[in-house]
């Protein structure tokens, strides 16, 4: 007979994060319901009540994870060529994307009426496109107002594009994407005045 280990109440936390951010990635926000969650972990709900305070703020923490877990799995190697320390860090975002795509796309969708995704989802954008811009020649672009705003529209696009072939990939293959969407960035940055 296997013993039970009492876990504290913060790794117990962590625990039931770790879990939801695995659902997460292959249910919708509106999948992860705390009662999926209890089920899953065994658990009560009155449980996931008394670490989260409701089903919002177990919804919450649960995204906040997976976008950390993301910008963790697609930070750019620090050394390196600018183009392929992005082509590292592009390959990266689209194999998170792969592995967590019901999950990052209802929070995608979800961003467009929902305050609180809203919010996550534009911090974890902003800290994906920060990583553009640093202050030595190492970066691939000034810190410009011109620049920050094609890097915010190539975000968009590269979004649009992974999101779309992992839907379907209509004959694309998996090279050919990561090859456009670290690409792409170059190519706009030649048309910058």
């Amino acid at each position: 007979m296997a013993s039970r280990i009492r876990l504290s109440p913060a790794q117990r936390r962590e625990q039931l994060l770790d879990l939801g951010v695995r659902l997460f990635a292959r249910r919708s926000l509106d999948e992860l319901s705390v009662d999926a969650m209890a089920q899953e972990a065994g658990i009560s709900r009155g449980l996931l009540y008394h670490y989260f305070g409701d089903k919002l703020g177990f919804r919450e923490a649960v995204v906040r994870r997976a976008a950390a877990d993301l910008l963790a799995k697609t930070a750019p190697p620090s050394t390196g060529e600018p183009l392929e320390r992005l082509l590292c860090s592009m390959t990266a975002y689209l194999d998170w994307v792969e592995e967590n795509h019901e999950g990052y796309l209802s929070l995608v969708r979800g961003a467009a009426s929902d305050p609180t995704l809203r919010e996550v989802y534009d911090e974890a954008r902003a800290a994906l496109t920060d990583r553009i811009f640093v202050e030595d020649e190492t970066g691939l672009l000034p810190d410009t107002a011109a620049a920050r705003l094609l890097v915010r529209a190539w975000a968009a696009f590269a979004e649009e594009l992974v999101l779309s072939w992992v839907a379907d990939p209509g004959g694309v293959g998996r090279e050919q994407v990561v090859q456009l969407l670290a690409g792409s960035l170059p190519a706009l940055v030649g048309v910058t005045p």
